[in-house]
């Protein structure tokens, strides 16, 4: 026999042929040592307390730059770079299919809009205009980075020693939607570069 406990939406059962009601064990109803005096055969002592998992929060770990196996412009004895700040462009080779020109005007696009006057002017205390260094990341297509000619990418800057130039997979090939043979298209293939340029001392 059971009685239900509308205040908890339960089932209480009888212990005895009385039927009891919830005020009958008075505030103790819900204690631990109420539960703990019922024998372990009795459905109520499998009853277990709700328990509420505290909310966890979210935490990033601090992101590192990605580098290619053997990228490192750090290689043999020379001193790591000192990291000034990063230029980026984006370049295009719309007509003639060249990978070489859509990096060089990635690299141009990087660079024309910035000036380092600090440098030339002695800013950085100890460091002189010939301890500038450069870093040259280049996302370029999978299927074009043999076909890319890295000297002439270099010529690009006109100043700053070239530390390495870093090729990985990236880019784009998508159509410029025509064909112009007279501009030297073999198709309507357009080749797209993005270059980040690493300056500091």
């Amino acid at each position: 026999m059971t009685e239900s406990c509308s205040l908890l939406n339960l089932q209480i059962p009888s212990f005895t042929k009385h039927r009891y009601s919830i005020t009958d064990f008075g505030p103790n109803i819900f204690s631990r040592r109420f539960f703990k005096s019922i024998s372990f055969s009795h459905p109520l002592s499998k009853f277990q307390p709700c328990r509420v998992s505290r909310p966890t929060r979210a935490t990033s770990a601090p992101m590192e730059v990605e580098r290619s196996e053997g990228s490192s412009a750090n290689s043999g004895s020379s001193p790591p770079m000192k990291l000034l700040f990063v230029e980026m462009g984006v370049g295009y080779d719309q007509h003639g299919q060249n990978i070489t020109a859509a990096a060089m005007r990635a690299c141009g696009d990087a660079i024309s809009s910035n000036s380092i006057p600090a440098f030339r002017r002695g800013s950085i205390p100890g460091v002189s205009f010939d301890q500038m260094k450069l870093q040259i990341k280049l996302g370029v297509p999978h299927s074009l980075q043999k076909s890319l000619d890295i000297e002439k990418v270099k010529s690009v800057f006109p100043y700053g020693k070239i530390m390495n130039v870093e090729v990985v997979d990236g880019g784009l090939i998508c159509s410029s939607g025509v064909h112009v043979e007279e501009m030297g298209d073999k198709n309507d293939d357009c080749y797209i570069v993005n270059a980040a340029v690493y300056v500091g001392y």
